[in-house]
C-alpha cells in the first residue's frame, strides 16, 4: 500500500516550534474541564457582638484547571479556569455570607450578615458552593460549581446579662433556740445561653455581723441560736455572682422573723377587717392557721362570737318604723303603733329622751319619772277577741318594785287595771281582767314568766299572743308558756273611760302616776283582732347582720357547725385541724342593709383542744379582733317639680279638686371620690373628682302639711286614692295639718301616690291662696329630703261668658322641673286658667284698684301704646323674662272697661323702665309679666304668635264695697 508523503511544515510553523524548543516562553490554551472542591464538613465559631467566623478547617475551594508552575525561566500566563470567582450559601433565613479572599487560591472566609443573640440561637447549620471563572473553548461562559458542603457554627456567649432573684424579696419565720439547716431558699437566674455565664455559681449574704449563712445554692441558715429576746427579725441583703464573675443587678431582701418558743393558738388573721356597705360576705380569717405545737391532737372546738348588743336593738336591723317593719314582714293591717317617731299629728313621743340618731332604731328611754299617755282612739282591745302586743325592752335588775311597761286604766273614779304588762324583779308579768259578765267565777287574770332575759341589761323582743284562756309569750323568737297563772274576778260593771300609758300607770282614783318604768322601750305594739304568726315574730327579731359560713364540697370535711338563731355565734368542732382551718377561712361577715349602721363589731374566738394524751394537751388562748363597718355613701334625696300655679276657683270647688304634685320628680343621689386614672396618682397636682351617681332605693314616709293656717274640715280637705294606696300597701293618716303617707316602698310607687293627691276647698270664692310643704323620709328619718313648697293661687273670674272670646288663646303658664337636685323657689303657673291671677294681698289690691280706677281710665290708651311697643322688642330681641314675683311690693290695678295693657299706671311705667336701664332686666308686675312669659314660652316651643296678641283681664267685683 503505498503511503502519500507528509506535507511539509509551513515556514510560520517552524518558528514556532523553534521558539518553544528554545525556552523563550509556553503559550497554553486549556479548556474548563474540572469542578471546584470543597471539604464535605465545615464547623465554625463566632461570637455574639461580633460578624468574623472562624472556620475548622479554612474555607479553600482548589480546582484541578489550576495552572501548574514551572521553573523559574518559564513564564506562565494563568487561565481563568483555574480561578474561584465565588461562593454560595444556601438555606433560609441564614444571617451569613461568604466572600473569597484570594480567587487563585480559592481561600474564602464567611461572615456574618446582623449581630447574633446566642441567647435567641445557639447555632446555625447550612450548605454552601464554589464557583470558578472558567469559560468553554469558545469563549463563552460556562463556570462549574462544586459539591454542596456542609457547614455547622456556633455562636458563643458573651456574659452580658447579670443574675437577677426570683422574687423581690423574701420572708421567713422561725422559732426561737434551734439550729436550722435550712430556713428559707434564695434563687436567681441569669439570661446569658452558655452554661459558663447562665450558671450561679455562689451567693453571698452583704450585711455584716448577722447570724447567717447562704451557700452556693441559695440556702440560707441560721449560724448561732436565735433569741426573741436580742431580735424579733433580721433583714439580710444577699446577692448572686455567676460563673463568670458578674454581680447580680439588684440585691433582694431577706426578712427573716424569729418568734418565741412554739405557743399554740391562732397565726395568720387581722384583728382590724373593714368592711365596706354592700360587698356581700367579707372573709374573717382567710388565712387562719392553728398551730398546736405538735402536739397529739385529738379533736378541736373553736366558737366565733360577734358582739353587736351596742347596735341597735342588739344587732342591725331595718329602721323602718314598727307599723312598717309588720307588714314588710307578712303581717296584715291593724297594727297600732304606741311610741312612734314624733311627727306632727304623732307628736305624745316629743318629750321623751332618745338614742339622738337615726343611724339605729329610735329608742326611748324612761329614767322612772317619765310616762306618756296615748291618745284617745289609737287603739282599742277587746279581751273577748285575740290580741297581740309586741315590745323590744332592755331591762336591768333595779330592784324588786313593779315597773309598768303598758298600762291600761281608768281615767276617773278608780284605780282599776283594765290590762298591763309590767316586770317585777326579773319577772314578766301580764295582766288581762275581764269584762263584766253574767257569771261571777274565777278566770285566768294574771300570768308570769320568770326569765333571766328581763334583768340582763340587754336588748330582747317580746311578743304576747293573747286568746284568753292561752296566752304564749315568745322572747328572741323562743316560746315561753307562763310558770304561774293567777285568777280573778272579772270586772265590775262602770261607765269610767279607760287610759292607756306606757311607761306607768294612771291611777284615777287619786289621779297621778304611779309604778314607773327604767329602762328602754322601743316598738311597742298592739294589734287588736288577729294574733302573730311564728314566722312574722321570727322575720321581727331576725337580724340584718351576722356570721355566714359557706363550705365547698372539697373543703371542711368531718367538721360540725352549729349557729345561734341570730347568727351571732358558730360553734365548728373537728378531729383534723387541716379541715378545721379550711373551715375556718370560709367564715365571713356579711350584712344585707343598703346601709348599715356603721361601727366596731366585736370578735372574739375560743378554742379548746382534745389530746390523746390529756397531760400533754395544749391550751389555745382566746383571740379577739373586730369587724369595722364603715360609713355609707349618704343618699340625697331631691323633690322637685312645679313650685307655683294657679287654678279656677270652680276648679278647687269641684269633686275632683286640684292635684298639688302633678309633676313631682323624686330620685336619690350618692356622691362617690373617684381617683384619676393612669399616672395621676404620682402626680400630686391631680386631685380627685367627685362624681353623683343616682341610686335607687325605698321610701317609708312622706308628709303633706299645710303653711299657714290649719285645714278647716268645714270648707277643706286634702283627699287621696285610697284604693291606690291598698293596692300599693301603703298608710295614710289624715288631720288638720295635712296627710302622713307611710309604708315601706319604692320612690316610684310614692311619686305615683303623690301624683293624685288632691286639695278640695268647696267655698274657694273666699279664699286666695294656700301652701304645702313636702318632704319624704327613708329608714325612720335617718335620711330626709329637701322641704319641697307647693303655692296655690286661686283664680277669681267675674261673668265669664262676656269674654268668652279671649279664652282660646291663652298661653300655659309652665315651667315644671325634671330631675332637679336644687329647691327652687320660683313662680311658675301650671295650666292656667284664662283668666287674671289675683294677688294674695287681698286688702291692698282692694285700695288701690278703688284709688286709681279713674286715674287708670284716661291714662289707659297712653299704657295699651306703650306696652305694644314693648312686645315687639322683647319678640324681635329674643329676651328672655323670668316671672319672679315680689310679694312686698306687687301693686295690681284692674280696669274692668279695658285689656290688661290699660292696667298699669304711669308711675310703674317709668319705675319699669328704670330697672331696666339699671340691671339690665325686666321686672313687671303680675299681668304685663303673664303677657311677656307667654310670648317667651311660645318662642321656645317654636309656635309664634302675633305681637299684638290681647288677653282679657276679668274683674272680679264679688268683694269689693262702694
Amino acid at each position: 500500500m503505498l503511503r502519500r508523503p507528509a506535507p511539509a511544515l509551513a515556514p510560520a510553523a517552524w518558528l514556532l516550534l523553534a521558539g518553544l524548543l528554545c525556552g523563550g516562553g509556553v503559550w497554553a490554551a486549556r479548556a474548563n474541564k474540572h469542578k471546584p472542591w470543597l471539604e464535605p464538613t465545615y464547623h465554625g465559631i463566632v461570637t455574639e457582638n461580633d460578624n468574623a467566623v472562624l472556620l475548622d478547617p479554612p474555607l479553600i475551594a482548589l480546582d484541578k484547571d489550576a495552572p501548574l508552575r514551572f521553573a523559574e525561566s518559564f513564564e506562565v500566563t494563568v487561565t481563568k479556569e483555574g480561578e474561584i470567582c465565588g461562593f454560595k450559601i444556601h438555606g433560609q433565613n441564614v444571617p451569613f455570607d461568604a466572600v473569597v479572599v484570594d480567587k487563585s487560591t480559592g481561600e474564602g472566609l464567611i461572615r456574618s450578615k446582623e449581630k447574633l443573640d446566642c441567647e435567641l440561637q445557639k447555632d446555625y447549620t447550612f450548605t454552601i458552593q464554589a464557583y470558578d471563572c472558567g469559560r468553554g473553548p469558545d469563549g463563552s461562559a460556562n463556570s462549574k460549581k462544586s459539591h454542596k458542603a456542609t457547614v455547622h457554627i456556633q455562636v458563643n456567649d458573651v456574659n452580658e446579662y447579670a443574675p437577677v432573684f426570683k422574687e423581690k424579696s423574701y420572708q421567713a419565720t422561725v422559732v426561737e433556740g434551734k439550729r436550722y439547716e435550712s430556713i428559707l431558699r434564695v434563687e436567681a437566674v441569669d439570661a446569658d445561653c452558655s452554661p459558663q455565664f447562665s450558671q450561679i455559681c455562689s451567693y453571698e449574704i452583704v450585711t455584716p455581723d448577722v447570724p447567717f449563712t447562704v451557700d452556693k445554692d441559695g440556702y440560707i441558715k441560721n449560724t448561732e441560736k436565735l433569741d426573741y429576746g436580742k431580735e424579733h427579725q433580721y433583714k439580710l441583703t444577699v446577692t448572686a455572682h455567676d460563673c463568670g464573675k458578674k454581680r447580680a443587678a439588684e440585691d433582694v431582701l431577706v426578712k427573716i422573723s424569729i418568734r418565741p418558743a412554739c405557743t399554740p393558738g391562732w397565726q395568720g388573721w387581722n384583728g382590724r377587717v373593714e368592711y365596706e356597705p354592700g360587698t356581700g360576705a367579707l372573709a374573717l380569717f382567710p388565712n387562719a392557721h392553728l398551730e398546736t405545737c405538735e402536739g397529739s391532737v385529738a379533736s378541736v372546738r373553736v366558737k366565733v362570737e360577734l358582739e353587736t348588743s351596742h347596735i341597735g336593738k342588739g344587732c342591725d336591723r331595718d329602721t323602718y318604723s314598727e307599723k312598717s317593719l309588720h307588714r314588710l314582714c307578712g303581717a296584715a293591717s291593724g297594727t297600732a303603733e304606741l311610741l312612734p317617731s314624733p311627727s306632727g299629728s304623732l307628736n305624745w313621743t316629743v318629750g321623751l329622751p332618745t338614742d339622738n340618731g337615726h343611724d339605729s332604731d329610735q329608742v326611748f328611754e324612761f329614767n322612772g319619772t317619765q310616762a306618756v299617755r296615748i291618745p284617745d282612739g289609737v287603739v282599742s282591745v277587746n279581751p273577748k277577741e285575740p290580741f297581740t302586743i309586741s315590745v323590744w325592752m332592755r331591762h336591768g335588775p333595779f330592784g324588786k318594785r313593779k315597773e309598768t311597761v303598758l298600762c291600761s286604766s281608768d281615767k276617773t273614779d278608780m284605780n282599776r287595771h283594765h290590762y298591763s304588762l309590767f316586770v317585777h324583779g326579773c319577772r314578766f308579768i301580764f295582766l288581762l281582767r275581764q269584762d263584766p259578765s253574767g257569771e261571777k267565777k274565777y278566770k285566768p287574770a294574771e300570768f308570769h314568766w320568770k326569765l333571766t332575759q328581763v334583768c340582763d341589761e340587754k336588748w330582747h323582743h317580746y311578743v304576747l299572743n293573747v286568746e284568753i284562756p292561752r296566752v304564749t309569750l315568745y322572747v328572741d323568737g323562743v316560746s315561753h308558756e307562763p310558770f304561774s297563772v293567777t285568777e280573778d274576778f272579772p270586772l265590775h260593771p262602770a261607765k269610767i273611760e279607760t287610759q292607756l300609758v306606757v311607761g306607768a300607770c294612771w291611777q284615777g282614783g287619786d289621779l297621778h302616776m304611779t309604778q314607773f318604768f327604767r329602762g328602754d322601750l322601743a316598738g311597742l305594739t298592739i294589734r287588736s283582732g288577729r294574733l302573730t304568726d311564728k314566722k312574722v315574730i321570727d322575720c321581727l327579731y331576725t337580724c340584718k347582720e351576722g356570721l355566714d359560713l359557706q363550705v365547698p364540697e372539697d373543703s371542711g370535711r368531718g367538721v360540725k357547725v352549729q349557729a345561734n338563731p341570730s347568727q351571732s355565734v358558730l360553734t365548728l368542732e373537728a378531729e383534723d385541724v387541716g379541715e378545721l382551718e379550711k373551715a375556718m377561712q370560709h367564715i365571713a361577715y356579711l350584712n344585707a342593709r343598703q346601709f348599715p349602721t356603721p361601727g366596731i363589731r366585736r370578735l372574739r374566738l375560743t378554742s379548746t383542744v382534745k389530746c390523746f394524751n390529756e397531760v400533754a394537751c395544749a391550751s389555745v388562748p382566746p383571740v379577739d379582733g373586730y369587724v369595722m363597718v364603715l360609713q355609707p355613701e349618704e343618699p340625697k334625696i331631691s323633690l322637685s317639680g312645679v313650685h307655683h300655679f294657679a287654678r279656677a276657683a270652680s276648679e278647687f270647688e269641684s269633686s275632683e279638686g286640684v292635684f298639688l304634685f302633678p309633676e313631682l320628680r323624686i330620685i336619690s343621689t350618692i356622691t362617690r371620690e373617684v381617683e384619676p386614672n393612669g399616672e395621676g396618682d404620682e402626680d400630686p397636682t391631680v386631685q380627685e373628682s367627685l362624681v353623683s351617681e343616682e341610686i335607687v332605693h325605698d321610701l317609708d314616709t312622706c308628709e303633706v302639711t299645710v303653711e299657714g293656717e290649719e285645714l278647716n274640715p268645714e270648707q277643706e280637705s286634702l283627699e287621696v286614692d285610697m284604693a291606690r294606696l291598698q293596692h300599693k300597701g301603703m298608710e295614710v293618716s289624715s288631720s288638720d295639718l295635712g296627710v302622713i303617707f307611710t309604708g315601706v316602698d319604692t320612690m316610684a310607687s310614692y311619686e305615683e301616690v303623690l301624683h293624685l293627691l288632691r286639695y278640695r276647698n268647696w267655698r274657694a270664692r273666699s279664699l286666695l291662696d294656700r301652701k304645702f310643704k313636702l318632704v319624704c323620709s327613708e329608714l325612720n328619718g335617718r335620711y330626709i329630703s329637701n322641704e319641697f313648697q307647693v303655692e296655690v293661687n286661686v283664680i277669681h273670674t267675674a261673668n265669664p261668658m262676656e269674654h268668652a272670646s279671649h279664652m282660646a288663646a291663652q298661653p300655659q303658664f309652665v315651667h315644671p322641673e325634671h330631675r332637679s337636685f336644687v329647691d327652687l323657689s320660683g313662680h311658675n303657673l301650671a295650666n292656667p286658667h284664662p283668666f287674671a291671677v289675683v294677688p294674695s294681698t287681698a286688702t291692698v289690691v282692694i285700695v288701690v284698684c278703688v284709688s286709681f280706677l279713674v286715674f287708670m281710665i284716661i291714662l289707659g290708651v297712653f299704657r295699651i301704646r306703650a306696652a305694644h311697643q314693648r312686645t315687639m322688642r322683647d319678640q324681635d330681641t329674643g329676651k328672655e323674662n323670668e316671672m319672679d314675683w315680689d310679694d312686698s311690693a306687687l301693686t295690681i290695678t284692674v280696669n274692668p272697661m279695658e285689656t290688661y295693657e290699660d292696667q298699669h299706671s304711669e308711675e310703674e311705667e317709668e319705675e319699669e323702665e328704670e330697672e331696666e336701664s339699671e340691671d339690665g332686666e325686666e321686672e313687671d308686675d303680675v299681668t304685663s309679666a303673664e303677657s311677656e312669659s307667654s310670648e317667651e314660652e311660645e318662642g321656645e316651643h317654636g309656635d309664634q304668635q302675633p305681637a299684638s296678641r290681647q288677653q282679657q283681664l276679668e274683674w272680679d267685683d264679688s268683694t269689693l264695697s262702694y
